[in-house]
């Protein structure tokens, strides 16, 4: 049994769902999101808030539950909270920009690396080795923050290139003598 699906998902002041079947829609002060929910789960919406139990006693069913659940609750949370994530460049003339709708990366490349923002995500820059990516999705949030990563991700000998904040780089020693 899942304990986490057994949770109903409560819905703040402000944020309105709309169940039609397996489509789920939700708007908030931040925007909207929508979703299709498997098929082995079902969703219907009480006076406590969006309760997701199994379609029936199947594996498959029972594995879809919980996570259907957590994507329910981060969809409410996205719009209206947000998500973010930053990251930190650490490296001798690394440096990142907006530049209109593209971040400008200076990556020790011979080039720039320009990023297209797309849309829904916001990317600011507040120093030139910091970049923090926010939006409503936490999905795209997250996969934004990994492509912008994979550019020049950590190395472990020095530690140069762009990497989550508070992670932690395992670090290795040079060739000796």
């Amino acid at each position: 049994m899942s304990r986490i699906g057994k949770k109903a998902v409560p819905i703040p002041a402000g944020v309105s769902v709309n169940l039609q079947g397996h489509n789920l829609s939700v708007k908030g002060p931040k925007g909207e999101l929508k979703m299709v929910l498997v098929e082995h789960v079902l969703a219907k919406q009480e006076a406590g808030g969006i309760k997701v139990d199994p379609r029936d006693a199947s594996k498959l069913a029972h594995s879809c539950w919980g996570m259907s659940r957590t994507m329910v609750a981060n969809m409410i949370k996205g719009v209206t909270e947000g998500y973010s994530k930053t990251l930190e460049i650490n490296g001798v003339g690394y440096r990142a920009a907006v530049q209109g709708k593209s971040l400008q990366l200076n990556l020790g490349y011979s080039h720039d690396v320009q990023y297209p923002i797309p849309e829904g995500i916001d990317i600011k820059t507040p120093k030139p080795t910091e970049i923090v990516v926010s939006g409503i999705d936490k999905q795209r949030v997250g996969q934004v923050a990994a492509e912008i990563r994979e550019y020049r991700g950590p190395e472990p000998y020095k530690g140069k290139g762009v990497k989550y904040a508070g992670e932690y780089i395992f670090r290795k020693e040079g060739k000796k003598k």
